[in-house]
């Protein structure tokens, strides 16, 4: 396996720089074969690294150190990979979706003039992706952290033509920017305590001197940690920008902004779940910001018109679900919802991009409408991704939300009631999109819909295949004596803690009216939304909701203004009356001055002589004045 590791990340790099290098000679279908192959190419060696990488409590982590990336008297860091159980997952994820996406974009994309860009960029997301998931230290994880940050950017503003869109991924790079030093931070902090940045060195002196390490110590480390995690994974108060960033092509909200890139936060908590355990004050902030987040966005997500902007929402509501299950403790409930988030997201995502495009770029839901009939693969896989999104039993997110739900449960009845609140709120905004996109009569009768192309609606066949079937691999112990097999898997990695025993008779009524209150949203949603969706402007509460809970106003008027204002008075009484004066003055006076010295160049034979005399005097006298001195 250690032969092979380093081309994992390498191989999408080069597609990269062949795409990148090449963009303006290669044809299109070299350059989708190119970086969709790269892509395919990481993945299959991933699931050669899955199907051989060590699982189970007593695994230990394979670990190869390829050179020193730093390597100084005072810190040494290795460019290293660590392969474990939690990273094997996290690779098919990565490469597995990532393919599907790439194909998918060589018909979506194809008639974009920046298309050979358009896979240059997706190609550097998925190195930085895989640098981030791979590395053995928190600086190879920062590398990557950073990186995805940088294609997040690229990729939002790719149509840079557009301002509102350049806006947008300015306000996603600034967002994750103040998250992002958090992460820096916690890193210099990690460092002075433990005098390494390496996770093995780090966690081990954690079960060795956990008692010397002053409490505080962690709180802070972990808080700074946290702060990275909201900025990257869209949590309050740094979510904003993920609603934004759908500006940028469809492709890149399923990989970046459903699949991957926001699922960072979760992964880099559950990598340092040791430290994270020696710090419950954060992990119960972590579960109330998780599950405020939830609940606010899902709310948002019930008065979205944008088919994106509605799945954008719910991606940050399920993000808050995930860290409300890492702040009960329930880490590998999280990391199962990631996994099959990831393929239900990427499928409604892509598929909400195939219906703009047979609705000719059409984005309002209002203007849809009795699309079944016209796109039946695209119809038939979205409601498959409704359904398991909603967790309707036998599909993947029933198993999942379920078991967040039920670690909520066992940590906080409090945080458990409003997370079965917001998984109601999530099936009915969920139906309210299909019914309004698929049910009733077409309302734009100029649209003339048609079905997408087969490179589009083949990866939606797969992932509703994988929507369906990706949850049994955590049958939960109520249905199968011997189930849960990725618990088992991650068992290596992530510390299951002592066993709560929950009555089987108390798991079925918890299943049993969350399904029941779930089915009521989404008959509700269909019969309210099938025909009926003339809202008009929305007034009151749902007003409130529709504007976002004015969360980009109070930070427009409590930042950004005052912000705004304050360099206007410093570029008006500082810059223009003082700095500019002053450079001004400065090279007025070097002016006239040169001009007075250069009066003395007159060519004039005599007055030379007569200077080197007076120079030649004056130095002589300052030399004896400086003798007789001493």
């Amino acid at each position: 396996m250690e032969s092979y590791l380093w081309l994992i990340p390498l191989i999408p790099f080069i597609g990269f720089l062949i795409n990148g290098l090449g963009r303006k000679v290669l044809s299109n279908a070299l350059v989708g074969f190119i970086g969709s192959a790269a892509v395919l190419t990481s993945f299959i060696l991933s699931v050669v690294v899955f199907m051989n990488v060590p699982s189970g409590a007593d695994a230990a982590p394979i670990i190869v150190k390829y050179f020193d990336i730093i390597n100084l008297p005072t810190i040494k860091v290795p460019f290293a990979f660590q392969i474990d159980a939690l990273t094997s997952l996290f690779l098919l994820i990565i490469t597995g979706v990532g393919f599907l996406i790439h194909l998918y974009s060589t018909a979506y994309m194809s008639e974009d003039k920046g298309f050979g860009k358009f896979f240059a960029y997706l190609n550097l997301f998925i190195f930085f992706m895989l640098l981030l998931v791979m590395g053995n230290n928190f600086f190879i994880m920062f590398i990557g952290w950073e990186g995805v940050g940088l294609c997040s950017f690229l990729l939002i503003g790719f149509w840079y033509t557009n301002p509102d869109y350049v806006k947008a991924a300015k306000k996603a790079f600034i967002m994750n920017r103040i998250g992002d030093v958090g992460f820096l931070l916690a890193m210099f902090w990690i460092f002075n305590q433990f005098g390494t940045l390496e996770y093995e060195v780090v966690f081990a002196q954690l079960g060795e001197n956990s008692k010397a390490i002053a409490s505080g110590t962690i709180v802070g480390i972990t808080l700074l940690l946290f702060l990275a995690a909201t900025g990257k994974s869209a949590q309050l108060p740094l979510f904003t920008w993920l609603p934004d960033a759908m500006a940028g092509p469809t492709p890149v909200s399923a990989l970046i902004h459903a699949a991957t890139m926001v699922t960072a936060g979760i992964f880099m908590i559950t990598r340092c779940n040791e430290l994270f355990a020696l710090a419950p004050l954060t992990l119960e902030i972590i579960q109330y910001v998780g599950m405020a987040t939830a609940l606010i966005t899902a709310s948002i997500a019930m008065q979205q018109n944008d088919i994106k902007k509605v799945l954008a929402y719910s991606t940050v509501s399920q993000l808050g679900l995930m860290f409300a299950a890492i702040g009960s403790g329930a880490y590998i409930a999280a990391v199962f919802h990631v996994m099959t988030h990831a393929f239900f997201k990427a499928l409604l995502f892509l598929g909400a991009g195939s219906v703009i495009h047979g609705m000719h770029h059409e984005q309002d839901m209002t203007k849809m409408g009795g699309l079944k009939k016209y796109m039946p693969i695209t119809h038939i896989t979205m409601l498959i991704g409704c359904l398991a999104i909603a967790g309707i039993p036998g599909l993947s997110g029933f198993f999942s939300k379920d078991e967040m739900l039920l670690g909520m449960f066992i940590s906080n009845p409090l945080i458990y009631g409003l997370g079965f609140i917001v998984s109601v709120m999530t099936a009915f905004y969920m139906f309210r999109l299909y019914a309004m996109t698929f049910l009733g009569e077409l309302r734009n009768k100029d649209a003339h819909p048609h079905e997408s192309p087969a490179p589009m609606t083949i990866p939606l066949i797969i992932l509703a295949v994988l929507s369906v079937f990706a949850g049994y691999i955590g049958i939960p112990a109520l249905f199968m004596q011997d189930g849960h097999k990725l618990q088992t898997f991650l068992s290596g990695v992530v510390n299951v803690g002592e066993a709560h025993h929950v009555a089987h008779s108390t798991e079925w009524i918890m299943m049993i009216a969350l399904f029941v209150c779930v089915i009521a949203a989404i008959l509700f949603a269909v019969k309210k939304f099938s025909s009926n969706v003339e809202e008009g402007e929305a007034t009151g509460l749902a007003k409130f909701f529709a504007n976002k809970w004015y969360i980009d106003e109070v930070y427009d008027g409590a930042i950004v203004k005052p912000i705004t204002e304050i360099g206007d008075v410093l570029k008006k009484y500082v810059e223009k009356a003082g700095l500019v004066a002053l450079v001004g003055g400065v090279g007025t006076f070097s002016a006239r001055a040169s001009q007075r010295v250069r009066a003395l160049q007159n060519g004039n034979v005599g007055f030379y002589i007569l200077m080197i005399i007076v120079g030649v005097t004056l130095g002589i006298g300052i030399f004896f004045i400086d003798y007789f001195i001493k």
